[in-house]
């Protein structure tokens, strides 16, 4: 195989495949990138960890023998970096050997063959929808903080997709570790009717959520089964996604969703981030709790370490209940405020042992729900 390609572009595909390499491999050929060269200018660039796998495409400048081969991924990636803007690159394969040329540079790097090369068999995938590029990315930015890193829990290491019937059909992506939940609502794409419910893995999401970032434009092509998952960006020639899917069941998180909450707390989310993560500053490992004192026209803050002393901070808001106390860790509830952008969010109470339902309003698309703790 000899192939030129311009510098820029050869970049922004590794950028594309690279990352889902591991750094450490028991298996060599998995550190490697496989790069395919078509006589009429096409280059397929492919990366796999064998749950997840990322193929780009791009245009060469010139193929001068078309070929397969497989070469370190990190290697190449670090080289294409490093090279002169607006140079050319060409790669040339023979002997075991690949030889990178691009002005006065010269690497030459191993290789391994395109036959050792695994490739996830993706199937029949039944289930075809698009989503636009943009409401993806919000799904994910709204849910992916509150996936679980608990491994023996792996079942919470993903974002569980669903649809139901209700309000004339919609689709609901939730996040939880137990603590937490979140979950954003949207209206049910067409295509999307009797899909299985589905979960996709928390590097998946990772690695989509980072590609999303060049195609916020137009829609992301989905296509499905009950264990494999692959996203379409950038239609015909863009990049694939395509996923194992997590071998387990969610749980029902509708039951944790509370309903009869009826204290109601009004507050800026920012004003209500900013005092959280002030008072927070001297709580220690153990004590990361924020106590909330909930008054008429305010909401007082307080954080006691047993090492660092006290901190207090008063926020102004609107809440019309009985005054009462409540607790949570300060990390949990800044994730939360973090996602919320409107003046007001509102943050509805049971009692200081109850979960909390936290949103912007009834009619957003993103609702959470926060456990307290005792303090």
């Amino acid at each position: 195989m000899k192939v030129t390609i311009e510098r820029a572009e050869l970049l922004r595909s590794l950028s594309h495949v690279q990352s889902v390499v591991e750094r450490r491999n028991t298996i060599p050929i998995l550190s490697n990138v496989l790069i395919e060269a078509s006589d009429d200018g096409h280059v397929r660039i492919m990366a796999t960890d064998l749950d997840l796998q990322v193929i780009d495409n791009l245009r060469a400048n010139r193929v001068d023998s078309a070929g397969a081969i497989t070469v370190s991924a990190h290697l190449l990636f670090d080289i294409a970096r490093k090279l002169p803007d607006g140079s050319e690159v060409s790669l040339d394969c023979s002997d075991n050997r690949m030889e990178i040329k691009a002005g006065r540079s010269r690497f030459k790097l191993p290789t391994l063959p395109r036959d050792d090369f695994p490739v996830i068999v993706e199937g029949d995938l039944p289930t075809s929808f698009e989503v636009p590029a943009k409401t993806l990315a919000e799904l994910i930015d709204r849910t992916r903080f509150a996936i679980s890193t608990e491994e023996t829990r792996y079942y919470l290491n993903g974002i569980f997709l669903h649809v139901s019937d209700e309000d004339g059909g919609v689709m609901k992506a939730a996040a939880t570790d137990g603590h937490r939940l979140a979950r954003f609502t949207l209206a049910r794409p067409a295509g999307a009717e009797g899909m299985p419910d589905v979960i996709v893995p928390r590097k998946a999401v990772a690695e989509l959520r980072k590609l999303l970032e060049e195609a916020h434009e137009g829609n992301v092509q989905v296509d499905l089964s009950p264990s494999k998952i692959r996203f379409t960006l950038g239609g015909e020639g863009g990049v694939v996604l395509t996923s194992k899917l997590i071998d387990g069941t969610f749980p029902d998180y509708s039951r944790v969703i509370p309903t009869g909450n009826d204290k109601l707390l009004r507050v800026d989310p920012k004003s209500l981030f900013a005092g959280v993560d002030r008072v927070a500053t001297i709580a220690t490992e153990k004590t990361r709790a924020v106590k909330m004192g909930l008054e008429a026209d305010k909401v007082t803050l307080t954080v006691t370490s047993p090492d660092n002393g006290n901190a207090v901070e008063e926020v102004s808001s609107q809440y019309a209940s009985d005054p009462m106390e409540i607790g949570f860790n300060a990390g949990y509830l800044k994730d939360i405020l973090a996602q919320l952008g409107n003046d007001t969010v509102e943050l509805h109470f049971a009692d200081a042992g109850a979960p909390t339902l936290i949103r912007e309003n009834e009619k957003s698309a993103a609702l959470y729900v926060l456990m307290p703790m005792r303090v």
